[in-house]
């Protein structure tokens, strides 16, 4: 048994690095074994001498984070702490200082893992990118921060986002409303993603005149996308055809994202993904970017990664 000291700077970044209620530091001592003892009035970590170092290496990793700027959550110290039981902790500095899009509000936003980086990584060098995860890992988010990246630099003229309406069969005719009330409940997730990159104001203004267009897969069909950014998102849902009719869109200037989890297919029995069978079928054409994001690269409450993991384990 070891003992090290927590070397900080002040009062205030222990209480950062240590988290609400001790939330991080609890976390940090867990995931290695080890314990927060007080000597000569510093903080210190106990145990065994390699489970010490792991412990010290991902506190000196969160105070970068802090030094940066970026907030620190009990999701980023368990990832932190994933990567150091890895041996990959050294990866985490490729996320320090890169900023994906700046939101309406001046946030900056950030890849938060290494698979995201990636990710990110992949839309800003292919004119195709498939992103594919569970529940959790930004697919969509930060397609949307891309697509407005491209927007506000003028790289495109719209941004085009779809989905496949699954759940209403792609028959929205019996639906109230028009289009666009047909299909909000589909797309929930894309409109908010928007007006917190955009601004409210903004966001409608550019619904108006149609800058941003909102439908659902089935209207893509017969149409060449000029000058765009297109999302595709909860693409496991699409039928061979779908997707084949969706990629076949894609027109001059133009760059598309298809996002989707594979885990949560909900096409009718005997009906084989489109997504599955596109990355299968698409993965050595250039110029075609895929990641497939896994449980680490959930940024939701610690609880979904931990779900996620249990129903994959299931699946294997």
């Amino acid at each position: 048994m070891i003992s090290r000291k927590i070397e900080v700077e002040s009062l205030d970044e222990l209480v950062q690095l240590f988290g609400p209620f001790d939330e991080n530091i609890k976390a940090i001592c867990q995931a290695f074994d080890v314990k927060v003892v007080m000597q000569e009035g510093q903080s210190s970590l106990l145990g065994e001498e390699e489970n010490v170092t792991k412990a010290l290496e991902v506190l000196n990793k969160l105070k970068k984070f802090i030094y940066d700027g970026q907030a620190i959550d009990i999701g980023r110290v368990n990832y932190l702490c994933d990567c150091a039981k890895c041996g990959k902790l050294d990866e985490i500095d490729e996320l320090l200082g890169d900023v994906v899009a700046i939101t309406s509000r001046g946030k900056p936003i950030k890849s938060k893992t290494v698979g995201q980086k990636k990710y990110v990584d992949l839309m800003k060098k292919n004119t195709i990118t498939f992103g594919v995860g569970p529940a959790g890992t930004g697919k969509t988010y930060l397609a949307v921060a891309i697509a407005v990246n491209a927007y506000k630099s003028k790289q495109v003229e719209k941004i085009i986002l779809t989905r496949p309406a699954v759940e209403a069969g792609e028959k929205l005719g019996f639906l109230p409303g028009d289009l666009q009330e047909k299909v909000n409940p589909y797309l929930r997730p894309l409109y908010d993603a928007l007006q917190e990159m955009l601004g409210v104001e903004t966001y409608a203004k550019m619904m108006e005149r149609g800058t941003i267009e909102i439908a659902p897969l089935a209207y893509m069909r017969g149409r060449t996308l000029n000058n765009a950014y297109v999302i595709l998102d909860e693409a496991q849902n699409t039928t061979r055809e779908q997707i084949k009719m969706f990629l076949t869109r894609l027109g001059e200037n133009s760059k598309m994202v298809i996002t989707g989890d594979l885990t949560q297919i909900d096409l009718p029995k005997g009906l084989v993904s489109g997504l599955k069978h596109a990355i299968r079928i698409l993965k050595d054409i250039d110029d075609i970017g895929i990641i497939k994001l896994n449980e680490r690269d959930v940024v939701r409450h610690p609880l979904v990664q931990k779900i996620v993991k249990a129903y994959e384990t299931e699946d294997k």
